[in-house]
């Protein structure tokens, strides 16, 4: 089959070394810039340097940078004023969508909304040296910690997250689908300590799922969850462990701020108006 496409869209800068080929053979480019990855504490250095030099590209030569989040959008226009025209701002959207409970919780001995949740990588990034702590921290709490996820590349950090596996500690691993979206529905808590991100799509789900937040004030989630979620100052073990016992003391707070931010997220991040926001560049875009 020959390759007819008219539009190639690249996820991740990265990538963006593809855009040249691609450019060269006529084809109009798009590439989706999800943050800084070099500020990313999984990559060796020379990888950061390889991913600086791909910024260059990423703004100069596809026909368009499409920035999941405002303050990317605002920092490579900074950086490259004579190329403002390159970057435009479209969101991730929340995935809600209906699905099949499974036994995911009675597989893990796990009871609805008396347990605390993280899905997600097991890198520095992430911020889990900071929630494995503070969750130790809980006196006589009767809520599990379930952390959801691994590393791509198993290293001494993953090593050392493991080690705190117990009773109370579960890690199931990699999960995906509906029993991710089982552990997310009946969930009392998400938590997600990142120091880094971009636009999370963890956060647009859970929020969208109108399960209760808490989450580092990195500017990047105070943008998306604004006043519907409890946040605790990034790498703080204290505060993490005080915001903590804030959630599990306030149930009713934070119900409420769940349910308010859902009604929000269904409406401003749904897939169906991401979509077309994604068609209209596409073909605006010459």
């Amino acid at each position: 089959m020959n390759n007819t496409a008219d539009i190639v869209h690249i996820q991740n800068g990265g990538n963006s070394i593809w855009a040249l080929l691609l450019r060269l053979f006529g084809k109009k480019v798009f590439i989706s810039q999800d943050g800084l990855d070099w500020k990313r504490d999984k990559w060796p250095w020379y990888a950061k340097i390889y991913l600086k030099f791909s910024m260059w590209i990423t703004a100069h030569v596809p026909n368009l940078v499409i920035c999941d989040n405002i303050f990317i959008k605002m920092y490579f226009q900074k950086i490259f004023p004579k190329e403002t025209h390159r970057f435009d701002f479209i969101p991730f959207g929340s995935e809600i969508e209906v699905f099949n409970e499974t036994k995911v919780l009675s597989r893990y001995s796990l009871i609805r909304n008396k347990y605390l949740l993280f899905i997600g990588r097991f890198i520095p990034d992430k911020g889990l040296q900071y929630l494995i702590p503070a969750y130790k921290k809980l006196e006589n709490s009767d809520y599990k910690l379930v952390l959801v996820g691994g590393s791509p590349n198993s290293g001494e950090f993953e090593t050392q997250i493991f080690k705190n596996k117990s009773e109370n500690i579960v890690m199931p691993g990699y999960l995906y689908g509906d029993d991710v979206n089982t552990l997310i529905k009946n969930a009392y808590l998400y938590i997600q300590p990142s120091n880094v991100e971009g636009l999370s799509p963890i956060i647009l789900q859970v929020m969208g799922m109108g399960t209760p937040l808490l989450c580092s004030d990195i500017k990047e989630n105070l943008y998306i969850v604004k006043n519907g979620a409890v946040t605790f100052k990034k790498s703080n073990i204290n505060d993490l462990f005080e915001k903590l016992s804030y959630c599990i003391e306030n149930p009713e707070i934070i119900s409420e701020l769940s349910q308010t931010s859902k009604q929000r997220i269904i409406t401003e991040y749904n897939w169906d108006a991401i979509t077309n926001q994604h068609i209209n560049v596409f073909n605006k875009v010459k």
